[in-house]
């Protein structure tokens, strides 16, 4: 079974936070998709609440600390990405926008990424489209068609909505990022120190070279 890892980014304020049920069953959601698909996930979860002073620290003095850049890490390198974000005035949180600040252009390339949101009313939703989708557009992210809003009245019912409701929009966004992962569309960017030459085969080289001389 081949194996696939998927990182869930949640950052909700408060705790509980409807923000982090919403990633968790999004994360769910996708891998019994995976599952499927003959896909065995690894998931884990990055809660930004707990790297709030670090991310600060990161803004003032522009170092990661060691915690916070294992948090990177392991999103640079999952072959899938959830992220999930409380909206505030229409856009995602400072929160979230500090994380994703650390990440450099281009390092989410091609990576498949399911956006998601929480709110207190409907009418935030369009702040999927006009403001977190363009944020993985400019990271060159691979984003999923479908992007899930849960407001306030779509947990009424425990999230056991109809046609159309927050269930059906999670098993489609889930399905669709479980497709893109179990396809292998990561396409990362190339490290060109990922695998530094040996050094006894320049020394080598060089003394082959010389003895030609």
């Amino acid at each position: 079974m081949t194996r696939r890892s998927l990182v869930v980014v949640s950052a909700g304020i408060r705790q509980p936070s409807a923000t982090r049920l919403l990633a968790e069953r999004l994360s769910a959601a996708t891998t019994e998709h995976l599952g499927e698909l003959g896909v065995e996930p690894a998931a884990s979860v990055v809660e930004l609440r707990e790297h709030a002073q670090d991310l600060t620290n990161n803004l003032l003095t522009g170092f990661p600390s060691p915690r916070l850049r294992t948090a990177v890490d392991s999103v640079l390198s999952t072959d899938g990405l959830i992220a999930v974000t409380p909206i505030f005035n229409a856009s995602y949180s400072g929160l979230f926008k500090l994380f994703f600040d650390v990440i450099e252009k281009d390092a989410l390339g091609g990576k498949p990424v399911l956006i998601a949101a929480t709110g207190g009313t409907a009418r935030h939703s369009l702040a999927l489209e006009h403001a977190v989708r363009p944020l993985f557009a400019y990271l060159n992210a691979a984003v999923v068609p479908t992007a899930v809003y849960a407001a306030s009245e779509d947990w009424g019912d425990g999230g056991n909505g109809v046609d159309g409701g927050l269930v059906d929009r999670i098993d489609r966004a889930a399905g669709e990022l479980a497709r893109a992962i179990a396809a292998g569309s990561t396409d990362r960017p190339v490290d060109p120190f990922e695998h530094p030459a040996d050094f006894e085969e320049l020394l080598g080289g060089l003394r082959a070279g010389t003895e030609r001389l």
